[in-house]
């Protein structure tokens, strides 16, 4: 793929997990960055590992921090092309104690925030009669969850509702709309959310890759990448409104490994 004509945002792209990734994929097929995050020197840092990438501080959960990183975006490379809806927390907690401030922080972040940048994305487009591509992050607890995860997961079923609704409304402009749902990504980050239910998070990660899997393999954050690239191409331009699991084949499995395994024994 050849994605030289492309000037990509990617929020929360300042990380690691998800976002590295993703620059990661798309720098390697071409694209121009434009690299978003909340803490202004990492994504200072991050754009600084691809050829002409530029960094935006903003906090995206602020209707007038994101209206002013549009400027800044206007003035440094004019219209964009790209958007990938990488920035988001996680929350692993029973939904009955939850706090009002957690529920807040998440829902700001994860579904806000996604509808409120590419609102943004999208207007800059419409007025300068451009066409483009926006790739939200979602996460296979949209597609199935366990406890612990309630309101994680219904904010995740909120992006995918979203862009799927963004992508009738937009394809008179010609403007895509679509979502990735990762599963369990090879990321340090997890580890934090594997304690709150198991004790030995490693073996954990082992056992989910090895029996929760159809392909037993790690899924790092590139393989995310990957899919966002392909989703931002011209290869992709009959899809729309779609969901792609990177997953292993964790969404199609009936039953796990090690319970056929026990069965058939």
């Amino acid at each position: 793929m050849n994605l030289k004509d492309l000037r990509v945002l990617v929020t929360g792209g300042g990380g690691t997990g998800i976002g590295g990734g993703v620059c990661e994929a798309l720098a390697s097929f071409g694209a121009t960055l434009i690299i978003n995050d909340l803490d202004p020197e990492k994504a200072k840092s991050a754009a600084e590992k691809y050829p002409g990438a530029i960094s935006v501080g903003a906090d995206i959960s602020k209707r007038g921090e994101v209206a002013a990183m549009f400027e800044e975006i206007k003035e440094k490379t004019g219209v964009i092309n790209g958007l990938v809806n990488n920035a988001g927390v996680g929350l692993s907690r029973l939904s009955y104690e939850v706090s009002d401030e957690e529920f807040d922080k998440l829902y700001n972040i994860d579904i806000r925030a996604v509808w409120q940048v590419s609102k943004f994305f999208v207007r800059q487009l419409i007025d300068n009669r451009s066409t483009g591509n926006i790739v939200n992050i979602s996460s296979v607890h949209a597609f199935a969850t366990h406890a612990r995860y309630a309101l994680y997961c219904s904010v995740k079923s909120a992006v995918e509702g979203l862009t799927k609704g963004m992508a009738c409304e937009l394809g008179q402009y010609n403007i895509r709309c679509n979502a990735i749902g990762p599963g369990l990504v090879k990321a340090e980050q997890n580890y934090d959310l594997i304690k709150t239910w198991a004790d030995d998070p490693v073996q954990w990660e082992i056992d989910y890759v090895n029996y929760q899997q159809v392909i037993p393999k790690n899924i790092y954050p590139v393989d995310c990448g990957n899919t966002v690239a392909f989703l931002l191409s011209d290869y992709s331009a009959a899809i729309t409104g779609q969901t792609i699991y990177v997953d292993a084949g964790t969404t199609v499995m009936l039953f796990n490994s090690d319970f056929i395994e026990r069965s058939s024994s």
